[in-house]
């Protein structure tokens, strides 16, 4: 019965023993071993979830591979391919009966622990036993609304591992496309990036009108998530828009620096910081290098038609 199959967290560490011999695995792979490993019926594994998207386990089995991939406990060294790691390994043995999301995470704030410290937005942060006993006086549609954004913060941290483990050229062409997206460039503008080198600093341009008179000029720093923007690095993007514009726009994957926003609120050249929390909710938001792939209706009753 679908009472008994695990949930998502009852999946993570037959996902690890079942990738544990180290090949690499397509996720329609090594799906239905990680079914087998935890001995679901066929009854089960035929499960469709209420919306009619996905099967029940697949979607439960790619919460958990997210995450895992979130900790660092599994790699994707290509689109759609697991692996697991030394960190991954490692978890086998210390819990062989099955893990917690928050044991896991609790190994990442252990410095000698080779997992990573869960990435999740300050605002969905880890909630306090108060607030998982006010869970289930929510609404059905806070209840709802709540899930999706955990679903967003998921993504969001996914979203910055993939620009971060992307070239800095892929980096720059997404940005210019996510300016695009966000209407810069208008109906006939057009957006490009620079050439790699003696760029004069700026790695894109959006022209604002068909003819190019008025420009958005783009930094990007695809930083790790410990080297932040620091002022040097937006002296130097002031510098290069020196003749060429009076504003411009500095986006990374890291954040800024206290003396890096302290110097873009005071230079008289108008500088955008954008971090990378900020970056991941545009993409979101705007739709780039994400998709759509559930729509749920909300539905009340229409008092017009019983007047």
């Amino acid at each position: 019965m679908s009472s008994s199959m695990p949930n998502w967290e009852g999946f993570m560490i037959p996902t690890l023993k079942v990738l544990s011999d180290g090949v690499v695995r397509h996720w329609r792979e090594f799906q239905p071993l990680v079914a087998d490993e935890v001995k679901l019926t066929d009854e089960q594994k035929q499960e469709m979830l209420s919306s009619g998207s996905q099967l029940k386990y697949e979607n439960r089995i790619g919460w958990a591979v997210s995450f895992l991939t979130n900790v660092g406990a599994l790699s994707r060294p290509k689109r759609g391919h697991y692996t697991i790691t030394e960190a991954g390994k490692q978890l086998i043995p210390m819990f062989p009966n099955g893990a917690k999301e928050k044991e896991i995470r609790a190994l990442g704030e252990d410095k000698n622990s080779a997992i990573r410290v869960y990435k999740k937005k300050e605002s969905t942060a880890a909630e306090s036993s108060e607030q998982k006993r006010e869970i289930e006086s929510l609404t059905p549609i806070e209840q709802v609304q709540g899930g999706i954004q955990r679903i967003n913060d998921e993504v969001a941290a996914e979203l910055l591992q993939r620009l971060q483990g992307k070239e800095p050229a892929f980096f720059e062409q997404a940005v210019v496309d996510l300016l695009l997206a966000m209407g810069y460039g208008g109906t006939t503008g057009a957006g490009s990036v620079t050439q790699l080198s003696n760029d004069g600093g700026i790695d894109g341009v959006i022209d604002q009108d068909i003819l190019g008179v008025n420009r958005v000029y783009i930094q990007a720093k695809r930083y790790a998530d410990n080297n932040s923007v620091g002022r040097p690095d937006l002296q130097a993007f002031v510098g290069a828009l020196s003749g060429k514009a009076d504003s411009g726009v500095f986006i990374t994957t890291s954040t800024f620096t206290e003396g890096a926003r302290t110097y873009a609120n005071n230079v008289p050249t108008r500088i955008i910081l954008i971090d990378g929390k900020r970056l991941t909710d545009l993409m979101i938001r705007f739709a780039v290098g994400i998709q759509v792939r559930d729509t749920y209706k909300v539905v009340e009753i229409d008092e017009d038609f019983f007047s």
